[in-house]
């Protein structure tokens, strides 16, 4: 059991029967009333994020998740197949639990898979990630305003926005926590 007030951004704890990961934690303490602890937390299973304020003395137990480097294989129609990279052990995660990870997952990419007591939670991805630009709009001449961008697909199938001057072929790298493009590789 962790006491509220020692809650900090990154650590995971279990409440009413759900595994939450903290977002934010705030304390607030008045004159009169005791102290209240503000957290916004996100649920490991389903994704949405809730705020919740506790009482100053509240406890509540630490979950352990487990993380494991693994390697994505390929996608068997509906479930995407990883394997341990220790073991050589191969799970499968069901495709829609993982939609917007797809969108930067490449075939043979390492990824760090995410499970509580034997339940696969999800999958971590690196922050960035190089990818190769199949297709990109023609830059047209005199669109040169500060920052123009144009939209560009790159191998995985998704869309970007880039600055004009890349073109078809060329090697990106893209934050996968937002989808935006960060630089040439």
């Amino acid at each position: 059991m962790i006491s509220v007030g020692d809650l900090r951004p990154g650590m995971t704890f279990q409440y009413e029967g759900n595994l939450f990961v903290v977002l934010e934690a705030s304390h607030n303490k008045t004159a009169r009333a005791a102290a209240n602890i503000k957290v916004k937390m996100k649920n490991m299973r389903t994704g949405s994020t809730t705020e919740i304020t506790f009482g100053g003395g509240d406890k509540v137990p630490k979950a352990h998740i487990e993380k494991r480097k693994m390697q994505y294989l390929y996608d068997a129609g509906g479930m995407l197949v990883f394997m341990d990279n220790e073991t050589y052990e191969q799970i499968e995660i069901p495709s829609d639990r993982l939609k917007w990870e797809l969108n930067f997952l490449k075939a043979s990419d390492e990824v760090e898979v995410t499970s509580f007591e034997g339940e696969i939670l999800g999958v971590a991805l690196p922050i960035n990630v190089e990818f190769t630009v199949t297709e990109a709009e023609p830059a047209v001449k005199g669109d040169t305003a500060s920052g123009a961008t144009k939209n560009a697909i790159i191998e995985t199938g998704f869309q970007i926005r880039v600055p004009l001057f890349i073109s078809e072929g060329e090697r990106v790298i893209v934050n996968t926590v937002d989808g935006k493009y960060q630089g040439r590789a």
